[in-house]
């Protein structure tokens, strides 16, 4: 049996997302950070990337090809008071769930490792310039600015 069928399959996986983008959409940093206005496509794309990476249906792999977790997120500021803040929104999410002790610990220390191996800048959040092709609160928030004007 794999780590997604002991603790409830596709289900609680969407759970988990669904909770985490609930909060995701009320933090200012990371909120931008998403190119969607509706969070909806980015929390499909993280179910199905968790469900496979526990052992669920390979759905991610088959539509999105290989996740290449760093190139993806490569484009924006993940400073560590980025990651600080994803962390809290996930506990908040893994919290009301309420998995098992060992379940609940198995997934926080994958969580956050890979929230650690995201980040990619120690520049705080509009300080300096972007590293090339990567967009910072400001940029992404001109860039919209003027799509909305025109």
């Amino acid at each position: 049996m794999t780590f997604y069928d002991e603790v409830g399959g596709y289900a609680t996986f969407e759970k988990i997302v669904n909770i985490f983008y609930r909060e995701v959409a009320l933090d200012p940093v990371l909120k931008p950070m998403y190119p969607e206005e509706d969070l909806g496509p980015a929390a499909n794309r993280f179910t199905m990337f968790l469900a496979q990476y526990w052992g669920g249906p390979t759905t991610y792999g088959e539509q999105r090809g290989h996740p290449r977790l760093r190139m993806r997120h490569m484009p924006f500021h993940v400073n560590p008071d980025a990651r600080d803040r994803w962390l809290r929104c996930m506990r908040t999410s893994l919290d009301e769930i309420q998995l098992s002790p060992l379940h609940d610990a198995t997934l926080w220390d994958y969580l956050e490792r890979a929230a650690y191996a995201m980040v990619n800048t120690m520049e705080p959040s509009g300080i300096g310039p972007a590293s090339a092709g990567r967009t910072t609160l400001e940029t992404r928030s001109s860039s919209q600015d003027s799509t909305e004007k025109a």
